[in-house]
């Protein structure tokens, strides 16, 4: 059962942050729908906007691994049902 969600990231201080946040992103490339990162002019915090879409338990491990990032702060919102089509 394929479910949707967003996921936002504030990441502090990204000049330090950064590679590691990317790299988990990559990690879950095949998921990811759309991505927005918005830097700040004084480069002490980045936000990160992602869109995904997979089974529950794929949503909630990449959270997670999220949540585990130095300098990170991840909330979610992630869709009730089955966003499959028939």
């Amino acid at each position: 059962m394929s479910r949707a969600a967003i996921i936002s990231i504030i990441l502090n201080q990204p000049h330090q942050h950064q590679r590691p946040c990317n790299d988990l992103i990559s990690e879950y490339s095949s998921i990811i729908r759309g991505r927005m990162g918005i830097p700040f002019e004084q480069g002490r915090v980045a936000m990160i906007s992602l869109t995904v879409v997979a089974e529950l338990d794929a949503i909630n491990g990449f959270i997670k691994k999220l949540g585990e990032l130095p300098g990170a702060t991840v909330k979610a919102a992630i869709t009730d049902g089955d966003i499959s089509q028939s």
